[in-house]
């Protein structure tokens, strides 16, 4: 889905997109739509093979994008993640917040460590970034300010057993995107949230191999919608979208 499809009045892609979990999975697909409708994308991972495998499939040449590898949940890392990424393109103007992960287990099984885990990537993590590219963001699009999309889950809607630390993180990061919507709307800086269902990635079908993939969604069209946020003409934002498969069966 190209950036202008559905908005031709749309601004120009501000200098460049990061995204965060760009690997493999959704971020993979996002970072791909992002790259063909025009941006230069940081690619950022905590797994630096995968991003580079990305970014030789997408920019041969190695003048649209840059590898990032960097623990979110370490604010450091993430600081100088995004200093790398502005000093190369001269300016951030949208931050994709993807990066996730999850450990599936009791709260009389899960270990300390992995709960705090979980929180760091899946909602410290998108805090760091935030707060590192705010003076990027604030500057894009010629001082109009840029954008921040937020990946949250089915799961900061509803709970299921067996994933308190999943639940709590996204709850917090619907909150926490909720919440800088309101504040950062002064400076020009369009915050907003994917809600979404389930998707055919790893995420989902390493970890629990009786998911019926054809009951999943391909994450080419969640990417998709975040392009339609990223592409919305100024004086609008959208603020939250669900995106579903057809056949989802945990919402509602």
């Amino acid at each position: 889905m190209q950036a202008t499809a559905s908005h031709p009045d749309s601004p120009s892609p501000p200098p460049c997109a990061l995204v965060t979990g760009a690997g493999s999975g959704l971020g993979a697909a996002i970072a791909r739509s992002c790259h063909a409708a025009g941006w230069r994308v940081g690619l950022l991972d905590v797994a630096g093979q995968r991003a580079q495998a990305l970014a030789e499939e997408l920019d041969p040449g190695g003048g649209s994008t840059l590898v990032l590898q960097a623990e979110v949940g370490d604010f450091a890392a993430a600081e100088r993640a995004v200093a790398q990424l502005a000093e190369r393109f001269g300016g951030i103007g949208a931050l994709v917040n993807n990066a996730g992960t999850d450990v599936t287990a009791p709260l009389d099984e899960i270990e300390v460590g992995a709960w705090q885990r979980v929180l760091g990537t899946n909602l410290l993590g998108p805090f760091h970034l935030a707060k590192a590219a705010l003076p990027w963001l604030r500057a894009a699009d010629a001082g109009r300010g840029g954008q921040i999309v937020n990946i949250a889950s089915t799961a900061a809607l509803r709970s299921w057993p067996n994933a308190s630390a999943y639940h709590a993180s996204k709850w917090g990061l619907l909150g926490l995107s909720r919440a800088l919507h309101a504040e950062l709307r002064g400076a020009g800086i369009r915050v907003g949230t994917v809600v979404a269902g389930g998707m055919r990635t790893p995420f989902l079908l390493d970890r629990f191999p009786d998911l019926d993939p054809s009951r999943l969604q391909d994450p080419a069209q969640v990417a998709a919608a975040v392009q339609f946020m990223l592409a919305m003409p100024r004086g609008s934002v959208v603020a939250e979208i669900m995106v579903l498969p057809e056949q989802e069966s945990s919402w509602p």
